[in-house]
């Protein structure tokens, strides 16, 4: 992967996603737990944005707010500039139509008993195909396995199982591409697959971007990659963003103490590594 690319200011695009004094408290009185605090954020269509944080930061249950698993506790969450409506089961679906995931445990993801051809096809029916020509169908699901470096005719007649980990992370990403919400979220996609592997998924959601204009909101411990794929940032720590920015401005110039410690935890080759911020616990 290149360390730098070419990124762009959406301060004045459109926004698709934002919120104010988010917040999600699980548990009552002395035993309650603030795992999101008061945030405000404001995502822009066809924004790359990164949320950065280290695991306990809340950025899950934020992620999972987001795509109106979780109910928030307080704060408002805006959809296209409306406040969002989730309150029906038929009201959530449609509001699934522009917002999807990709997880960061693919086998999770699918259902064991569905060929890999009706994964596929629902994404299709979903988006209004239903009547299309079987030849059709067949012409978009090559294209989606094709725009993923993966084969259609090797596949049909498969289930996600037979498939390794780093396969069924790109059948996900085929999915999205034919389903095209106007949002994605990423929780942690690279995770589970080899570096050879992450560097390919995540060019490959940059070209899904640029191909549909979609906006992704990547969630990662990894500031390395946030820095390699976004065009902002945030940094998450204990349910709150200490900073947030231009990806440029926020990992080359950081202000927060917590920003400066996860940049300085990313082991560089060329230098000695500091260990001094590892805590060491006893056996």
């Amino acid at each position: 992967m290149s360390e730098t690319r070419e990124r762009k200011d959406y301060t004045n695009s459109p926004l698709c996603l934002s919120g104010r004094g988010v917040t999600k408290i699980f548990g009552l009185g002395d035993k309650k737990t603030v795992a999101v605090d008061h945030v405000d954020f404001d995502f822009h269509e066809g924004e790359f944005v990164s949320i950065v944080g280290e695991s306990g930061s809340g950025k899950t249950t934020l992620s999972k707010m987001l795509l109106g698993l979780i109910n928030t506790s307080e704060g408002e969450i805006l959809f296209q500039g409306k406040p969002r409506n989730i309150s029906s089961g038929r009201k959530k679906r449609e509001y699934w139509k522009g917002i999807q995931a990709i997880f960061q445990d693919p086998f999770s993801s699918f259902n064991v008993f569905h060929k890999i051809d009706s994964v596929l096809l629902d994404c299709i029916n979903m988006r209004g195909g239903r009547m299309l020509s079987h030849e059709k169908k067949v012409e978009m699901m090559t294209e989606a396995c094709s725009f993923v470096n993966l084969k259609f005719a090797e596949l049909t007649n498969k289930y996600p199982f037979e498939l390794s980990g780093g396969q069924m992370q790109r059948l996900m990403i085929a999915r999205i591409f034919l389903l095209k919400p106007r949002i994605l979220l990423a929780d942690e996609p690279t995770s589970m697959v080899d570096a050879c592997s992450r560097a390919t998924i995540l060019d490959m959601l940059l070209d899904l971007r640029d191909e549909t204009g979609m906006t992704i909101i990547f969630i990662t411990h990894d500031i390395g990659l946030a820095y390699y794929i976004s065009d902002t940032v945030y940094i998450m720590e204990h349910g709150r963003f200490v900073e947030s920015g231009k990806a440029d401005e926020v990992i080359l110039n950081p202000q927060a103490a917590y920003t400066k410690r996860l940049i300085s935890d990313v082991p560089k080759i060329h230098e000695e590594w500091d260990l001094s911020t590892v805590e060491l616990k006893a056996e």
